[in-house]
């Protein structure tokens, strides 16, 4: 018996899915407090996912067949890295802001 070849698009979007509810998990499971954007972000983008498959309208923002923006995958990372007790990385990579060198 052949099996049917599995859908990327939707493997992907169950994906996204669970690791929306195991963000959501790791937070309620650790005590931590999310913040009212962050637990509405994660309520609106598990929303639109499953409604969608997708949570953004702009093929600019991401790559087909993907459920989450780039911008959206960085933002649940960083809320999966605050439920799980890890700091904050800084804003700025290499050398700090205001900092500069001039070579004469």
């Amino acid at each position: 018996m052949k099996r049917k070849a599995p859908d990327p698009r939707a493997q992907a979007r169950r994906a996204a899915l669970n690791a929306l509810k195991r963000a959501q998990r790791t937070a309620v499971r650790a005590g931590v407090e999310l913040s009212d954007w962050e637990g509405e972000f994660l309520g609106s983008v598990t929303e639109r996912v499953a409604t969608y498959g997708r949570a953004f309208a702009d093929p600019d923002k991401g790559a087909p067949g993907q459920p989450l923006s780039v911008r959206q995958g960085v933002k649940l990372k960083e809320i999966v890295a605050k439920a799980k007790g890890k700091p904050r990385k800084p804003l700025c990579r290499g050398r700090p802001l205001g900092k500069t060198s001039v070579t004469d």
